[in-house]
């Protein structure tokens, strides 16, 4: 999971006349909008902390070496929604090689990364490559598992890399110009135009822009998988959020004396794509794992007689759930701990399957749910719904 210092307290101060320099640089980027634009790897052309870049060549070719990967190396006076960025890199970060595109600030930008721990002698590994939003400071890294996949990059030469953005959508190819390596049929960030960045540890060259050429790529989102599933539990409504320290963690899971009061003030909350009732979109993260929030969530479930349904569940990061008050679930799902859940502490309807008692008649599920590690929420989707209706 990629660390997000910020884009703050890098690039220092330029003299007046270099930033008329970039400024003019800017305006010729926009004033040339759909002809391809060679980016400058030239120091004045990029934000950095002092020390954090090396420029130079190699056999003619202009290159850009970052050195130290804690922090943002950000393009100056760039402007780019739709169109298409090519560059050659290699990523020599043991850990996340960062590419941020959109890029408003450090709270709002979308991102496409290496992990070239898991890509090292391991060719078909699923964490190669992988697309996240950073929304509201919170990178969906662990709720979005399906924007990921093998890529069979090189950390010692370099891998040309071509990214295409057509508003909704994103396509990249990684060294295989033949087939993308990666496609996201919808971009989850909230950005639709920025800067570029990079992080971590990288050398690139030959950095392209063409600004508005989509090759075809439609701009319209693509179709969600689970549009026809009838059986994801899409609408129900949350509390707000309480803050929880961590004395009151230790004390235990979310037990039946916390459950709202009937003075408690409820909102309606809809799923987004593929059922993931997503807390981080509204609410944003929080800045330490020792201090978590709780929030609950209700929905009904009606059944035409008494019988047990099972219930898929996907959830992050600390879950208790209650059928008409009663308790029937409760467990965490966090990349690292103990009891981690299917796939590796990441949000998918594999972390846990559930027996949900339902009585004749409605029947109201409740959720708490604690957030302490990157994004947070859940999806959940019945196995079938023989004799149960869903809220609508």
């Amino acid at each position: 999971m990629p660390l997000n210092p910020g884009l703050e307290g890098g690039g220092g101060i330029f003299a007046e006349k270099a930033m008329k320099r970039v400024l003019f640089i800017g305006w010729l980027f926009v004033a040339f909008a759909g002809s391809a634009q060679v980016i400058p790897l030239k120091p004045e052309n990029w934000a950095f902390p002092p020390g954090a870049v090396e420029f130079g060549d190699s056999a003619g070719v202009a290159r850009m070496k970052i050195v130290d990967g804690r922090w943002f190396v950000k393009l100056k006076d760039t402007d780019l929604g739709d169109g298409t960025i090519e560059f050659d890199d290699i990523p020599i970060d043991e850990s996340f090689a960062i590419f941020y595109f959109r890029l408003q600030d450090s709270l709002e930008n979308e991102t496409f990364y290496f992990r070239p721990v898991w890509a090292h002698n391991h060719p078909y590994a699923m964490e190669a490559v992988q697309y996240t939003p950073v929304v509201k400071g919170v990178m969906y890294w662990d709720a979005l598992p399906h924007y990921q996949t093998f890529s069979d990059f090189s950390v010692d030469k370099p891998n040309h890399v071509k990214i295409i953005l057509s508003g909704k959508q994103m396509r990249v190819w990684v060294n295989h110009p033949e087939r993308p390596t990666l496609e996201v049929p919808y971009l989850e960030g909230n950005t639709t135009h920025g800067t570029f960045a990079f992080q971590g540890k990288h050398i690139i060259s030959n950095l392209v822009v063409k600004p508005g050429q989509v090759e075809g790529l439609s701009p319209v989102p693509g179709m969600d998988p689970t549009d026809f599933d009838s059986r994801y539990l899409r609408h129900w409504h949350l509390t707000e959020p309480d803050t929880t320290g961590e004395d009151k963690m230790r004390a235990g899971r979310l037990g039946i004396s916390g459950i709202p009061g009937e003075h408690a003030v409820w909102r309606p909350i809809d799923a987004e794509r593929r059922g993931f009732v997503n807390l981080s979109r509204i609410y944003g993260g929080t800045s330490s794992m020792a201090v978590s929030r709780t929030m609950w969530l209700k929905t009904t479930i009606h059944a035409r007689e008494a019988k047990t349904v099972q219930l898929r569940l996907g959830f992050l990061d600390d879950i208790s759930m209650f059928v008409n008050g009663r308790l029937i679930y409760s467990d965490k799902n966090i990349f690292g701990f103990p009891a981690v859940k299917v796939p590796n502490g990441r949000l998918s309807i594999e972390n846990a399957t559930v027996n949900v008692p339902l009585k004749a008649g409605d029947n109201e599920l409740m959720v708490g749910i604690r957030g302490n590690f990157y994004s947070w929420g859940i999806v959940a989707r019945l196995d079938d719904l023989d004799g149960v209706g869903l809220e609508r």
